[in-house]
């Protein structure tokens, strides 16, 4: 403890506090008297702005940590006070997980094996996540809240402003606890930061702070979801105070054993690799990756759980397993699977054994599923630290989301999960991962990058909480494909996954859909609009110049030899019979109900042999990585990532 006794906080039912919660309500009951008309008082776009300087007079909370520790929750948006996933509100992520999740759905958005092998009987499904016993602190700061200022729960999840002064009356209370003076210095809250994380171990609350002083010494601006603009000028030369991470009391935990970066906090929850009933096993294979085969892919995932219960069933021996979780309220990471050994998540056995899974708490739409962004800085810096170490390029044919990855034969292609859904920010992500999506190529390239204004872009999705009952307005990584160059026309259809019947805008459909930072090669251009091609169509969707969805790129593309009408599409790159030694039962090459047709073409992202791993026992003497001849090329063909065999397509560059 340092200097003398801190100043009391403002009591609860503080005038100040009262007069933030109600001062839009009477502003709206005396307009009528001043002869105003509602729409003569639209909120100006500093409102939010002062807020924080008003916050941060009242609880004499340095106005810099207020705005820092904001950004880091939710780079100042409101959501239209929408929980996040897990149960936060307010630019200040103020959590009421029993308010916000209390009766929400669980959305089964598939029933995919999350094995994905075709040699052994599929699991069963995931199913639904046992529920909390209790809440930790860290998902009810807005009660608290509450309680501190006076200001009821409902207007501190619903009113900007009275959020921003919960969340000062939280920093000014950690603080106090601390022992330490309401100090004018930035450098002398990193303690009360770190209690404000919610984080119940040193190592999470540090790298929390941590990451709010990076803010904080930077600087940050932007135009939030609801039009305000908000600025945090640079403080490069502020010194947190990093000691006082000593006095919070906090738990230790150790990474031992992690393979994580050290700029995240990071623990070794293992999930088991055990024997049990007639020869099965769980929840896992063993391997010798890299030395047995490349990593060539990370999948991201969300949990559809919350995270003690998604703790709970990784460690169940029956069920699947994943390689990483990482929480929502301060970015922590817990590590299941080794690197090495092959996780069961993805439900595409080929992309199982050549990829790394990391599943993020959260909900696809449930009900509009925000993430924090103390969680996407962690899950960035994971990425870029296992896309260095294993070779694994920045980009989206690598990088994949659960919905991305294809089915492997064409029964399981209705199944397969469609998280993290379209509320995933890839274009923020990859920003945070260094590699912004930017144009490479002229005007009239060849190729596009789908890249959105992702606040901007509010495509009407159906089915988050009801069937067929729109979803919340909310941004969206997503751009929908149409039959001809008009919103009324027809949406694009996928054979595969509903077998002759139309698409939707049902949140977990992605038959019309294209991400951002996937590519596609341009079939066509009419005034406003862009044609693609997308799983053997011409699909347009909307690209003003004004405002576009997509930018020009260049790269290669396949295109059927000559000669060929069409040319099958796999959804595994597995080897050719002959490749199979003895003991090992020879897989199929099924193609998927999809064909890619003469005169189309679709974007190149990876070249890769043919490659199947044989793991099928526990014990391991039996498993071998069968590497065949054959050649395929991972191609972007629809929403999904799909092959095509090399001797069945030629490389073009584009414009060729």
């Amino acid at each position: 403890m340092r200097g003398s006794a801190p100043a009391p906080i403002p009591a609860p039912g503080h005038r100040r506090a009262r007069a933030t919660a109600g001062a839009l309500a009477c502003a709206a009951l005396l307009l009528p008297l001043l002869g105003a008309a509602p729409s003569q008082a639209q909120p100006s776009a500093d409102r939010l702005q002062q807020a924080f300087a008003d916050a941060s007079a009242e609880y004499h909370v340095p106005q810099s940590v207020l705005l820092a520790v904001s950004y880091l929750q939710s780079r100042w948006d409101a959501h239209g006070g929408a929980p996040s996933v897990t149960g936060g509100y307010g630019p200040m992520h103020l959590t009421d997980a029993r308010t916000a999740l209390a009766g929400a759905p669980h959305h089964s958005e598939g029933t995919e094996d999350a094995r994905g092998d075709s040699a052994r009987p599929a699991l069963h499904p995931r199913t639904g996540v046992p529920a909390d016993s209790g809440l930790p602190a860290r998902l009810k700061t807005l009660p608290r809240a509450a309680e501190l200022t006076g200001i009821p729960a409902e207007t501190l999840r619903t009113d900007e402003e009275a959020n921003v002064v919960g969340g000062a009356a939280l920093l000014a209370a950690a603080q106090q606890d601390l022992g330490e003076p309401l100090s004018a210095d930035p450098g002398d809250w990193y303690g009360a930061v770190a209690r404000f994380s919610g984080a119940d171990d040193t190592a999470t609350a540090a790298a929390y702070a941590d990451d709010v002083y990076d803010v904080l010494r930077t600087g940050e601006e932007r135009t939030t979801d609801a039009g305000q603009r908000v600025v945090l000028a640079a403080r490069p030369g502020v010194a947190p105070d990093t000691a006082q991470l000593g006095e919070t009391g906090l738990r230790t935990v150790s990474a031992a054993g992690t393979e994580c970066p050290k700029s995240v906090s990071c623990e070794w929850i293992p999930a088991p690799y055990e024997e049990f009933g007639d020869g099965d096993y769980g929840n896992h294979d063993l391997g010798d990756r890299p030395a047995s085969q490349r990593i060539r892919y990370i999948v991201i995932h969300d949990t559809e759980g919350a995270w003690d219960g998604v703790l709970n069933l990784v460690q169940d021996p029956t069920y699947v397993s994943w390689n990483y979780t990482l929480r929502s309220t301060d970015g922590h990471i817990a590590q299941h699977v080794k690197a090495k050994d092959v996780a069961w998540h993805a439900g595409n056995w080929y992309v199982n054994a050549k990829s790394i899974g990391l599943e993020h708490e959260g909900f696809l739409a449930s009900p509009d599923a925000w993430y924090t962004e103390a969680m996407y800085r962690s899950s960035a810096r994971l990425v870029r630290y296992l896309a260095a170490k294993y070779g694994i390029p920045l980009d989206r044919q690598h990088i994949l989301g659960h919905d991305n990855v294809p089915g492997p034969t064409t029964s399981t292609v209705p199944g397969m999960h469609t998280d993290p859904g379209p509320y995933w920010d890839w274009r923020h992500y990859f920003a945070l991962l260094g590699h912004p999506f930017r144009p490479t190529a002229d005007e009239d390239g060849g190729l596009v990058t789908v890249l959105p204004d992702y606040a901007a872009n509010q495509p009407v999705y159906t089915g988050c909480v009801t069937k067929g009952e729109p979803c919340a307005a909310h941004g969206s990584s997503e751009v929908r494909l149409y039959a001809d160059h008009d919103e009324n026309s027809a949406l694009i259809k996928d054979v595969g996954l509903h077998k002759g019947a139309d698409s939707t805008v049902d949140v977990n459909d992605v038959g019309s859909r294209v991400s951002t930072g996937q590519q596609y090669a341009v079939a066509d251009r009419y005034g406003d609009w862009t044609a693609i091609w997308y799983l053997g169509q011409k699909a347009w969707f909307k690209n003003p110049r004004q405002n576009p969805a997509a930018v020009p790129a260049s790269g290669p593309v396949v295109t059927p030899k000559d000669g060929l009408d069409s040319v099958p599409v796999y959804g595994r790159a597995y080897p050719e019979a002959s490749a199979y030694p003895a003991g090992v039962p020879a897989q199929a090459v099924a193609p998927l109900p999809y064909t890619l047709p003469r005169g189309q073409r679709y974007v190149v992202g990876d070249e890769v042999p043919g490659e199947y791993y044989y793991a099928v026992t526990y014990t391991t003497d039996s498993h071998r990585v069968v590497a065949g001849q054959d050649l395929y090329y991972e191609i972007q063909f629809g929403h999904r990532v799909a092959f095509v065999r090399a001797a069945d397509v030629r490389v073009v560059p584009t414009g060729s």
